[in-house]
């Protein structure tokens, strides 16, 4: 196991230095000059150059992709442009509040997707599937927009369960009071995808010719759906968890504005409308690194289910 780790840690390198390399590119060439940005429309070419000199982007692209080498070792991209923040700190304060978010979410959104596909499965073929089924097209046509505006306009301000939007400094008041109706609206935007893609991995495994097998021994069809079929379909279940999380941190950029969370996501709107590029850049490279360290992850979980998988 260790050597599998350290195998695939390895191998990780080349990859990094790829998105490292394509990152540090598209800023320099796509992105304009940053000396022009933050020098404003007021500017004159005495400022500019000193800009430039501070930044240390009049030295040579090699000298440039060094620094920004030695930044995402030292975890140390300097302050943000717009607010003169540490982006290290900008980053570690925004993470919480993501967290607190999307943790709930993603536990709640796979046991209860699971759980429903479990039971449609059950009931395969019959009108309550077919029923379910359409239910998910719909919920999945619907703007999460409209699910933001209609649950803020209910359950906020008519019923007065939830706040209109809102902070705190207090964990569970977080938890619990800001991040209950977030957390409502993304579950009704991602449970009916998931529901019809975990029924796709539950009706596979079903026609297998182990369950076949175990019908014939007259085991229970319920057990057959939550024990063995279950431990077979969680691979791919996995998978499909363990690869959204990446998203999901930036991806919740709409809740977090609407509902002004000071998290991941809103700060990454706030970085692009204020071209604040260090910001961008440190987030960009986080997340990929954070992609490749869930996908490990992700071949950990399969031995950990199956222990007949072998990792290669």
């Amino acid at each position: 196991m260790t050597a599998y780790i350290l195998r695939r840690l390895w191998q990780m390198l080349p990859t990094m230095l790829g998105v490292i390399v394509l990152v540090f590119f598209l800023f320099n060439w796509v992105g304009g000059d940053p000396a022009y940005i933050l020098a404003g429309k007021m500017s004159n070419p005495q400022q500019i150059a000193n800009i430039r000199t501070q930044l240390g982007i009049d030295q040579p692209y090699y000298i440039q992709l060094w620094i920004f080498i030695k930044q995402i070792v030292t975890f140390n991209f300097g302050n943000s442009w717009s607010t003169g923040e540490s982006v290290a700190n900008v980053i570690m304060t925004r993470l919480g509040p993501s967290m607190t978010v999307l943790i709930p979410l993603t536990i709640l959104e796979t046991l209860i997707a699971v759980a429903l596909a479990l039971a449609v499965a059950f009931v395969r073929g019959s009108k309550v599937d077919r029923a379910v089924m359409v239910a998910c097209t719909v919920g999945m046509s619907i703007s999460i927009l409209v699910y933001i505006i209609l649950f803020q306009y209910w359950f906020a301000y008519k019923l007065s369960l939830f706040p209109v939007q809102g902070w705190g400094n207090s964990f569970w008041e977080n938890l619990f009071h800001y991040s209950a109706l977030p957390i409502l609206i993304m579950l009704a935007v991602s449970i009916a995808p998931s529901l019809r893609l975990y029924r796709t991995f539950v009706l596979d495994e079903v026609n297998q010719d182990y369950v076949r097998t175990a019908r014939a021994k007259g085991v229970k069809e319920r057990r057959i759906l939550w024990v063995h079929v279950l431990r077979n379909a969680a691979i791919p279940i996995i998978t499909n968890v363990m690869s959204n999380l990446p998203a999901l941190l930036i991806g919740a950029f709409l809740i977090e504005r609407f509902f002004s969370i000071p998290g991941i996501g809103r700060e990454v709107i706030l970085a692009v409308e204020r071209s604040d590029f260090p910001v961008i850049k440190a987030i960009t490279i986080y997340v990929a690194a954070a992609t490749m360290i869930f996908n490990l992850l992700t071949d950990l979980l399969y031995q950990a289910v199956d222990p007949r998988v072998q990792l290669k």
